[in-house]
């Protein structure tokens, strides 16, 4: 039996995703789940309001930690600045759950029910992170696209991270910011298209 409730919840996960990948989403029920982890179902429902989000729940850290991150880039840089420096902060974290993302990631690619879950989560943190940036004076409708942006660029990241076993998220992070200032910047970026 897990002792504390992070080790509990780190094993609701663990267990999901290996029985998701061997047996279907849909074919697993919360029971198995909990049984796999050595804990009740109710201890389930303690950590996760449903099946599908014992696959997204980090998204209450990620929230916090980029809501704080967000406010405590020092200084006044530009918001694609606050960003990058933000995602930066979240990089322990994401690591920390490295093992865990690229079968999660298969399963809800695999899953419509989950496809959908993940784009409503994704939208909800542009949401989180417009509204970080207006508290910091960014007009709302800058602070919106910039969040929009900057997500996808995150997203960019995290593809190309948990692509090669061997990168770098940090490093990931700083070349997808990278690329995007590239194209922003190249001669006719925003011209007329041919």
């Amino acid at each position: 039996m897990p002792r504390s409730g992070e080790q509990a919840r780190s094993r609701l996960q663990e267990a999901a995703i290996t029985l998701y990948g061997r047996n279907g989403y849909d074919a697993t029920t919360t029971a198995e789940i909990a049984a796999a982890a050595g804990v009740t179902e109710r201890t389930f429902f303690r950590h996760f309001a449903d099946k599908r989000e014992v696959l997204f729940g980090g998204e209450s850290v990620m929230r916090e930690s980029l809501t704080a991150a967000i406010a405590e880039v020092s200084g006044t840089p530009a918001p694609l600045a606050i960003l990058r420096a933000a995602f930066r902060t979240v990089v322990p974290y994401l690591e920390s759950h490295r093992p865990l993302s690229e079968p999660r990631s298969r399963i809800i690619a695999e899953t419509p029910a989950l496809r959908e879950r993940e784009l409503a989560k994704a939208a909800n943190m542009v949401e989180v992170v417009a509204e970080a940036l207006t508290a910091r004076g960014i007009p709302a409708r800058r602070a919106r696209l910039t969040a929009e942006v900057g997500m996808a660029t995150i997203g960019e990241a995290i593809r190309l991270w948990r692509n090669d076993s061997a990168s770098d998220l940090d490093e990931c992070i700083t070349r997808s910011f990278d690329d995007l200032k590239a194209l922003c910047t190249e001669p006719d970026a925003f011209g007329e298209a041919l």
